[in-house]
């Protein structure tokens, strides 16, 4: 499967599931200060996630592109990039963790669409801290969809918790693993164990809460659900190279 192919796969599964494609936007945010690029597939959407009406609705799907440097050390990796593609879905306010998690796990191991083998998929959840609760919501929905227990790897706020930046939206998220090692991956193998075997490829994130500042967060009147597939990583995936650089992406 090509980059193509895949862009549009993804959008023509979330259309099945009644969301609405919309444009991407200009990687120069519009009237949004706080960045100085557009670097994730959320932000010329802030003001829908902050309960703003969009025109489109209440479920909405795009792809968008990103450039985002504040990994820039781990860029040139097998997987880490600093300009890079995002296929992303929202809920403005309609569903929110269940029907996320079955969407996405839907899309990846279903033989109609991607067909990934489920043995090779982990996930992450939020851990929980001072400032919010372990997401054992998150967790039951992923068991509910068939996720070992021992593929599900409860992380801190700095592996599962997702903010556009100092201030706004934000809350947990968790975030779809791929494995890239050989063979089947071991029991009890997850990202919180073997972090090297693992790719990440999709991030959930669950927008309940509003960063005012540092210390205080305020629950959003309506919640909303965020996600990013990247492009480049899962169509290294379906491929079967060891980095994204290896697929036509890059590649003549």
């Amino acid at each position: 499967m090509t980059a193509n192919e895949l862009r549009s796969k993804y959008i023509e599964f979330f259309k099945s599931k009644n969301h609405v494609e919309i444009s991407g936007q200009s990687l120069i945010p519009e009237n949004d200060p706080s960045v100085l690029f557009t670097m994730a597939g959320m932000h010329p959407l802030v003001p829908y996630l902050l309960g703003e009406k969009h025109p489109a609705g209440t479920r909405l799907t795009d792809y968008q592109k990103c450039i985002r440097t504040g990994d820039i050390e781990e860029v040139g990796d097998p997987s880490h990039l600093t300009c890079f593609e995002m296929l992303g879905n929202w809920s403005l306010g309609d569903y929110f963790k269940k029907e996320s998690i079955a969407f996405s796990y839907e899309f990846l191991t279903s033989p109609k669409w991607l067909g990934l083998d489920p043995k090779k998929i982990s996930v992450t959840v939020f851990a929980g801290d001072e400032n919010a609760p372990r997401d054992e919501e998150a967790a039951g929905y992923w068991k509910e969809n068939g996720m070992p227990e021992d593929k599900i790897a409860y992380l801190p706020a700095s592996d599962n918790w997702w903010a556009a930046g100092p201030t706004g939206p934000c809350g947990p998220d968790t975030e779809i693993f791929y494995w890239v090692g050989e063979g089947l991956p071991p029991v009890g193998s997850n990202k919180g164990t073997d972090s090297a075997n693992w790719m990440e490829i999709w991030n959930n994130v669950f927008m309940q809460y509003n960063r005012v500042d540092e210390k205080t967060l305020l629950p959003l009147e309506k919640k909303n659900v965020d996600t990013g597939m990247g492009l480049e990583r899962t169509n290294c995936i379906l491929q079967g190279k060891k980095s994204v650089y290896l697929t036509e992406v890059f590649q003549p």
